[in-house]
């Protein structure tokens, strides 16, 4: 072996370990953007793995993260989802906060609903329903903001739907899990993510956090992790292009 390609392998070498101990995982996508761009596999790592390496969140809280960003149903990453799931246990998850993780994967969708709602009557003209009844109401005002939830025309139009939501967010979830600063985390992440992206969420979210003591530094770290989702493109281009390959 030439002198050359020596250096040339303990290049890759080098970069592979840094990868492996910024991202933690090696897969065959990152094999293949290896042989072909060696800057592309280095940099990245150091541009996914900043917002975990230098953001105020402790580990455990980083995964239970990426574990709602992969099973989303806006990315339905598997692998990654196996990879950060199992870690988060690792780093002092308990099955109670994965699960309470799911449950929010869950909700993140009435967002949406709550919305397209409001916008069916304003442009249908609905009238308005006679007030809702106190109970009802409470559970409106204390949840509605927690969860990012515009259900006041919802409830107006279908108030029993939006008691079987109230009865899923209350009591669909463990008992023990996430503290409620945590979820704000988890679902800022998910509202924030370009996969599922929703700036109405995004902003009720965001001050529910901030009463609730979490800092700028910590909300910034949420929005970041969601980022290099996106690589997930590449690594299905990076296996599309070894299967492309002509044998050697």
């Amino acid at each position: 072996m030439s002198t050359q390609q020596t250096s040339i392998d303990d290049e890759r070498a080098r970069i592979k370990d840094f990868f492996t101990a910024e991202r933690g995982y090696w897969r065959p996508w990152t094999e293949t953007m290896l042989d072909a761009c060696p800057g592309f596999v280095e940099q990245y790592a150091r541009y996914a793995g900043h917002p975990a390496r230098t953001g105020p969140l402790k580990p455990r809280m980083v995964e239970l993260i990426y574990v709602a960003l992969d099973s989303s149903s806006s990315h339905l990453f598997e692998s990654g989802l196996q990879t950060h799931m199992k870690r988060a246990l690792e780093v002092g998850a308990t099955q109670a906060d994965i699960v309470d993780v799911l449950h929010l994967v869950a909700v993140q969708g009435l967002a949406s609903v709550g919305q397209a709602t409001a916008i069916l009557a304003e442009l249908a003209g609905l009238p308005d329903s006679p007030a809702l009844g106190t109970a009802l109401q409470a559970r409106i005002d204390r949840l509605g903001p927690v969860h990012a939830l515009r259900l006041a025309e919802l409830a107006r139009l279908d108030a029993a739907y939006v008691e079987v939501l109230l009865d899923f967010i209350e009591h669909g979830r463990p008992g023990a899990g996430l503290a409620d600063a945590e979820r704000s985390l988890v679902q800022l992440a998910l509202h924030a993510c370009f996969t599922a992206f929703d700036p109405d969420a995004v902003r009720r979210i965001v001050a529910t956090a901030l009463a609730q003591g979490l800092s700028s530094a910590e909300l910034l770290q949420a929005i970041q992790l969601g980022a290099h989702l996106a690589v997930h493109g590449s690594a299905l281009g990076a296996k599309v292009l070894q299967s492309c390959k002509a044998p050697s």
